[in-house]
């Protein structure tokens, strides 16, 4: 069932990004040097740390089972996924691309689109994974 392991990963992204994210990883991930990948890394450890042991939770609560395969697979897509949303690049260039500029400027539209990004590119594909393999 897709539902289940759709609700685990949404759980686990609302806590790395929300929960746990720092002022410094939030102020620098998106930087091109060496301390925003430091800090993108750490955000996407972050988010797969937690991912993984509500997965390892919720298997010992519930007894749902994923492979191991299936597990592996869906933590690698939403660590790479979530890693190049957050470089904020991708979010500014789906604004652009779509006639967004105007609300991509007021300030007001990037980070609604960028959980957008990571719900429907991240942590769909990702329950899909889980659910298949």
């Amino acid at each position: 069932m897709l539902a289940d392991p759709f609700v685990i990963l949404l759980a686990g992204h609302y806590a790395g990004d929300y929960l746990l994210q720092t002022d410094w990883i939030s102020g620098h991930k998106a930087e091109r040097s060496v301390t925003g990948w430091l800090a993108n890394s750490a955000h996407v450890a972050c988010h797969v740390a937690v991912t993984l042991a509500l997965l390892l939770v919720t298997r010992a609560a519930t007894g749902l089972d994923y492979s191991a395969a299936g597990a592996v697979a869906a933590l690698a897509w939403i660590g790479f996924s979530h890693g190049l949303i957050d470089r904020r690049w991708p979010v500014e260039r789906w604004m652009r691309a779509t006639g967004s500029t105007g609300y991509l400027e007021s300030g007001r539209g990037a980070p609604m689109v960028d959980q957008a990004l990571h719900v429907v590119v991240g942590l769909f594909p990702a329950a899909l994974l889980l659910a298949a393999l």
